[in-house]
């Protein structure tokens, strides 16, 4: 049965043989891994997954892809949720969870953000996603690419680029060029989880104008004697402080007397 790709699910079917193998190898599954497939598609990363492991749960959004897995896996260990990645409850799926998928680009930044809030249940994950994207997420401060996606993810994950992936190697060909990504959780983090909100507050103000100073930006939040204090130059823009910075100024004004 052909499936026509959804414009609305953005789907991009992944077809190159060559870096589906180097996809598997960068995951290294093992037989009783509990992992979870985002967007299975077609089963490209499926099938090669399912012939390593015990068991596998996949999530998929569309009704008529769920119905053709059915059909395909019906004498497999395969364990298909029909829902929507952005709503899906992982903390029902257990502990050291391994994600992996290739995400849809019209949604990945928000599930991203959504999979940050399970990030103690995660062991792992490992993502194809726009270049664009995994720019932004490992990008180093000083440079275009920094902000607020930037902390928001490293202040919970270590990330490092794996692959990058042309255009030719789905169908239908996206217009962009994509790359592959892995997530570890931090075993320490530098902000707590009480403070968690007061970290992401200071950093969407920092960038809500990013080519403005911190002096312009941070004022409802720090003053001159705080910057003096905190040893950081008010002139600075915030793509020039690292996470340590503004892990810094959470932690100075959840001690500050109010």
């Amino acid at each position: 049965m052909r499936h026509i790709p959804r414009k609305r699910f953005g789907q991009n079917f992944l077809i190159d043989q060559g870096i589906i193998l180097e996809i598997i190898n960068q995951i290294r599954p093992a037989r009783e891994d509990r992992l979870i497939e985002i967007g299975p598609g077609l089963g490209a990363l499926t099938r090669p997954l399912l012939a390593r492991l015990d068991a596998l749960q996949v999530i998929e959004i569309d009704r008529d892809i769920v119905t053709r897995l059915e059909r395909d896996f019906a004498d497999s260990k395969l364990i298909i949720h029909n829902a929507d990645a952005l709503k899906f409850d992982f903390a029902q799926a257990g502990e050291k969870l391994r994600i992996v998928g290739n995400l849809p680009y019209n949604i990945s930044t928000p599930l991203l953000f959504h999979l940050a809030g399970f990030a103690s249940y995660i062991q792992d994950m490992h993502f194809m996603l726009q270049q664009e994207v995994v720019d932004r997420m490992v990008a180093k401060p000083s440079t275009s690419e920094y902000g607020r996606l930037s902390l928001m993810l490293q202040y919970r994950y270590e990330m490092e680029q794996l692959l990058q992936v042309s255009a030719e190697c789905f169908y239908p060909a996206p217009k962009v060029q994509s790359a592959v990504v892995s997530l570890r959780p931090r075993t320490h983090l530098l902000i707590s989880p009480e403070h968690e909100s007061l970290f992401a507050d200071i950093v969407s103000a920092a960038f809500s104008q990013r080519r403005k100073t911190l002096k312009n930006t941070m004022g409802s939040y720090l003053g001159s004697c705080d910057y003096d204090c905190l040893q950081i130059d008010p002139g600075l823009r915030a793509e020039n402080l690292s996470l340590e910075n503004f892990s810094a100024i959470t932690h100075y004004l959840t001690l500050r007397p109010r």
